[in-house]
């Protein structure tokens, strides 16, 4: 990881008030890197930032976000392709645990790929604020990841 992340945000509904909530007061960490979320709440993220630097009177900094497909349209499936590719250097996802997605297997599949790539994953609130607090945020990080060559030359 580059000094400069790549951030992914992604929440599902019930939870794009919390992610919008954390946003609004981390927003200017967030904008000192790359954003990528998927559908309306990256719409909602570039809302609450543009809102914010207006409110505290900042000159509008130029800040990254790329707005994929909606998760059930293929933005998580998306997201796990550039999680695959090496483009993205963690995701923050507030997911509703207490609701059932449409689309659930891709939300399973998003989660499975950010472990298998040793992605830093933040599920809830406070994992995101450790993760965003932490030193490595702003500095050069290399995570390990499991060497798959085995599993992948193995005999079928």
């Amino acid at each position: 990881m580059k000094k400069i992340k790549t951030i992914a945000l992604v929440a599902h509904d019930n939870r794009k008030r919390d992610l919008g909530e954390w946003v609004e007061f981390n927003y200017r960490t967030l904008v000192q890197h790359k954003l990528v979320s998927t559908g309306t709440t990256g719409r909602m993220v570039e809302e609450i930032i543009n809102r914010k630097f207006e409110q505290d009177h900042i000159k509008k900094e130029a800040f990254e976000i790329t707005k994929l497909k909606s998760g059930p349209l293929g933005g998580d499936q998306q997201l796990g392709g550039m999680i695959a590719e090496g483009k993205i250097d963690f995701v923050l996802f507030f997911w509703d645990p207490m609701e059932p997605q449409p689309h659930d297997v891709d939300v399973k599949a998003l989660l499975r790929i950010a472990v298998v790539y040793n992605i830093p994953i933040a599920c809830n609130r406070s994992t995101a604020d450790f993760m965003v607090s932490s030193p490595l945020m702003n500095e050069e990080y290399h995570p390990l990841v499991k060497d798959y060559t085995e599993y992948i030359s193995r005999k079928i």
